[in-house]
């Protein structure tokens, strides 16, 4: 039997669901360019998984086989086609989480559950964290022990920051947004944005993922 809190998501993706269908599609393509209408579905890429989103039903699936999106999934999208503001533009100028508008009351939380787990996970493993940031797509940065650049949706990337640890300090872990992310989904999706970066790195890497990351 399914838990009250994925109870909890599963009602909120219906209730997304059902919203999306009544937004004009020619609207939605206007104001994110990353979207395409292929057949029947209208296409978007999340950490470098292309998944559907049926154009009569609002159902999301992996286009790889066609099976259902994952929750997590699923509720990036549909918060991101619904919060996206048409004038929403990346300004490249980078910021920690706790510095994104209306962030502030979650900050430490975000540490405690999306910071603390991914700097445990990857405790030790630094090679394999970098060659993940690839793996996905992106590229390797020089700002840290093992930092990576990641497009969750083209339009909103985020830089992962970690430090491994020694024997005097324990693995430190960082993850910095794009000003704009806000202006393209709701600040709520950005903390569900960064666990599935850590979910997608950890997978491709082959760690598992330790610590309190919040679970959906």
């Amino acid at each position: 039997m399914l838990n009250d809190t994925t109870n909890n998501y599963l009602k909120a993706c219906e209730t997304w669901r059902q919203k999306i269908l009544g937004m004009h599609i020619p609207e939605l393509l206007d104001k994110l360019p990353e979207l395409q209408c292929e057949e029947d579905y209208l296409t978007v890429k999340l950490f470098a998984k292309k998944f559907g989103m049926d154009l009569k039903t609002g159902v999301i699936v992996n286009l790889d086989d066609f099976s259902p999106a994952e929750i997590i999934s699923q509720l990036n999208i549909y918060t991101f086609l619904w919060f996206s503001s048409p004038q929403a533009r990346c300004t490249d100028l980078w910021v920690p989480f706790r510095e994104l508008s209306g962030a502030s009351p979650f900050a430490m939380a975000f540490e405690k559950n999306v910071l603390e787990p991914l700097a445990m996970t990857f405790s030790g493993q630094t090679e394999a964290l970098s060659q993940a940031y690839e793996t996905l797509g992106g590229t390797r940065l020089s700002h840290s022990d093992a930092g990576g650049l990641v497009k969750s949706f083209d339009s909103i990337p985020l830089k992962f920051l970690f430090w491994d640890g020694d024997d005097e300090f324990p693995a430190q872990a960082n993850i910095l947004y794009d000003r704009s992310a806000t202006d393209f989904i709701h600040v709520e999706s950005t903390v569900s944005l960064a666990m599935e970066g850590i979910e997608r790195l950890a997978a491709v890497a082959g760690v598992a993922i330790k610590g309190p990351l919040f679970k959906m």
